[in-house]
Parts: structure tokens; sequence; C-alpha cells
């Protein structure tokens, strides 16, 4: 099960990283209020061809486009082992040292004593400490 989860959290993670990278422009082409054509690759298409051409010139008020850009992260920093100063570096180290064995499992062995009897007393131990219930 914890093997799973990590596999799907690895893959989440990458398609994050994926879909953060990538950027997309939208562009759609209004006439009037009426929607008349959306494009993800390009221009969108105007509405000049369902409108004669005496016309084209009245609905050239009324026509818009709209472009929407979803920009993505252009800069990806990437660091190495090499940038780090050297006093972070011996803070990592003395924390990786100081917690790396506190998250192992150890076993606990269970040790059964139901076999055994008590040992034998060869004293009264009321009568040594002289307390007796009345």
């Amino acid at each position: 099960m914890k093997q799973f989860l990590s596999k799907i959290a690895s893959i989440t993670l990458a398609f994050l990283v994926l879909f953060s990278t990538f950027s997309f422009t939208v562009d759609k082409h209004y006439c009037g209020d009426f929607l008349i054509d959306v494009s993800f690759m390009g221009d969108a298409g105007g509405c000049l061809g369902a409108i004669s051409s005496e016309n084209t010139i009245q609905t050239k008020k009324c026509c818009k486009d709209e472009v929407q850009q979803f920009k993505g992260q252009d800069e990806l920093r990437l660091t190495s082992i090499d940038k780090i100063s050297f006093e972070k570096q011996q803070f990592l180290t003395a924390f990786i040292i100081s917690y790396q064995n506190i998250f192992s499992k150890t076993q606990v062995e269970n040790i059964n004593l139901n076999d055994f009897s008590p040992p034998e007393t060869h004293q009264n131990y009321q009568v040594i400490y002289q307390s007796f219930l009345i």
C-alpha cells in the first residue's frame, strides 16, 4: 500500500511540474454577443464567411477578438550541491546523521514467563517486617 501511494504521489508531482511549465493561448472571436469561433492553435476565424460582403463594413464594428494567454513557468532553477554554502552542508550532514535511525522499525521480542514459578521464600517476611493485617 505504501509503495502504491508513493507511486501515485510521484506521478502527480510529475504532472504538476509538466503543467506548471506548459503555456497556451486561447483565441475567441465574437460577432455581437455570440461566440463564433474558438482556437487553441492559431487565430480564430472571423464571421466574414457567414455574412455577405456588403455588410462587412458594418459588422467590423460589432465583431471583436479576445485573446487569453496562460503563461507557464519560464525559468526552472536547478540547484546543485556545489552552490550550497559550507555551513549548510555541515548542517545537512549533521541532520541526516542524527536522524538516520529515528524512523527505522525495531523488532521487539515478547518474553513469556508463564512457564516459570516464582522463587521460593525461606523466610517469613511478615514476621521480619512485623506487618500484619488486622
